[in-house]
């Protein structure tokens, strides 16, 4: 798979949500921003889910939709919503089939260890449907306000 652009098309997903199917279709004509992140109730990506959660207001006042995705099940996400009070919906990629199709499933190195694993990273997708910013590797803090204010720009 080649690697993602900025411009280019985001690339179509459907995946299981706590209130039903979450797909590409369903957010069109509005800016999506997507998280992957590897693992719930871990340290990072508690911070990282609790951040977005805590701007999801000024999000959708600038007029966009945020997701989050990984691995995870559903049954696992909701425990993981509940016990941080999460409001930013989170959607299962069990098989890592939008993981993969963004370009999040890469080999990384532990200890001298090399194993497949999801890079944190976030999509900005414009209300065409085409990828208008890419973060990858991303550190957790300030990164949500900096995806919050590359959403306000689109509105300027």
């Amino acid at each position: 798979m080649s690697e993602l652009t900025e411009g280019a098309e985001a690339p179509d997903f459907e995946l299981a949500g706590a209130n039903g199917p979450i797909t590409l279709a369903s957010f069109k004509g509005k800016p999506l921003v997507v998280y992957f992140y590897p693992k719930d109730d871990t340290p990072g990506c508690t911070k990282e889910s609790q951040q977005f959660s805590a701007l999801a207001a000024d999000f959708a006042k600038a007029g966009a939709s945020v997701l989050g995705v990984s691995k995870d099940s559903l049954a696992r996400h909701a425990k993981f919503t509940a016990k941080y009070d999460l409001t930013v919906p989170l959607g299962s990629d069990p098989e890592a089939t939008m993981i993969e199709r963004y370009g999040s499933w890469v080999e990384k190195s532990l200890y001298g260890r090399q194993y497949m694993g999801i890079d944190r990273s976030t999509f900005l997708i414009g209300a065409d449907g085409k990828l208008v910013r890419i973060w990858r590797k991303v550190r957790v803090d300030g990164h949500a306000e900096a995806v919050l204010e590359a959403v306000k720009s689109l509105r300027a």
